[in-house]
């Protein structure tokens, strides 16, 4: 499996990311079964917030790993900060006192990669810098991204930090493809063109920003899953057309979609079934080409102009 760099950064990982949000709800011998079952298959980028499960699944996670040093270099660990109860905070004390409860809670000395989870309207670019000057300073957090933020917002933080932004997490999948589908429809009147994020696709790629697409199986928001869903006959008979030439899962090519585009992005799944794991592993060592990448998407709905 070859890896990808991650934005500015020097961190060599592996193309996809496991999600840890659901890791509370399954025991303890099932999570540690499948986190090695994931460093396995070098999967061993670790995606958390402080947010999931109240930052149980934080401690669930270094429980069910038995977090040591020598464990810890073994992986990369990423965690997000930023989400209140009703509301979002991206104050320089707020982002201090959450990086200090996940290194608890994570039983480590340093996050490889801190996001700020969802925009905080009342943002102030200059107290994100102070904060994370003080993270990096400290060895506490090495490298600094965003989550669901489009190219302005972006470009406010960078006027004041004095590191770069390495990732963007965005909602995409075939089904919510509206980043790639505004980009093929430029200059068309019709509901595909609306560019609801700025071009926020473009961009990172100018900017060397990798794109981590959360819910690559979803439709909508949290819907649920569009694979083996009877409201996509046309999409899931292509895909299971495709997967049965490649000898694979659904599941492995829904993902190797978003893998095969050349922005390089770092999906984030967050299945935590052993069988699925493992389906998602394949999908790096498959690269769809031009006409079956474009099927998926047009049989998903999308129209070509």
């Amino acid at each position: 499996m070859k890896s990808i760099k991650l934005g500015k950064s020097s961190l060599e990982v592996p193309p996809i990311a496991v999600g840890c949000m659901r890791i509370n709800s399954i025991s303890k011998a099932e999570a540690e079964k499948f986190l090695r079952t994931a460093l396995d298959l070098g999967l061993n980028f670790f995606d958390n917030a402080d947010v999931y499960g109240g930052g149980e699944c934080e401690q669930i996670f270094a429980d069910a790993i038995h977090m040591n040093s020598s464990m810890r270099e073994k992986m990369i660990i990423q965690s997000k900060c930023g989400i209140c109860e009703g509301m979002y905070d991206f104050s320089k004390k707020h982002i201090l006192e959450a990086v200090d409860g996940s290194l608890k809670r994570l039983r480590t000395d340093y996050l490889d990669i801190l996001l700020l989870h969802r925009p905080d309207a009342l943002v102030e670019p200059d107290e994100v810098a102070e904060a994370f000057d003080i993270l990096k300073r400290s060895g506490k957090v090495r490298c600094f991204g965003v989550s669901n933020e489009k190219p302005m917002q972006i470009e406010l933080l960078l006027q004041s930090l004095n590191q770069p932004i390495v990732a963007n997490q965005l909602q995409l999948s075939i089904t919510n493809a509206a980043m790639i589908s505004n980009g093929i429809n430029v200059n068309m009147e019709n509901d595909s063109a609306v560019d609801r994020d700025g071009s926020i696709l473009d961009y990172c790629r100018l900017k060397d920003i990798t794109i981590q697409p959360w819910s690559p199986f979803q439709y909508g928001f949290f819907k649920g899953t569009f694979l083996g869903n009877d409201k996509f006959p046309e999409l899931n008979s292509v895909i299971d057309e495709i997967a049965e030439k490649y000898n694979v899962s659904n599941t492995t090519i829904a993902l190797a979609w978003i893998l095969r585009h050349p922005a390089k992005m770092q999906p984030v799944i967050g299945t935590m079934n052993i069988g699925r794991l493992k389906d998602c592993r394949k999908a790096a060592d498959i690269t769809l080409t031009r006409h079956e990448w474009y099927k998926i998407y047009c049989a998903a709905g999308n129209k070509l102009p």
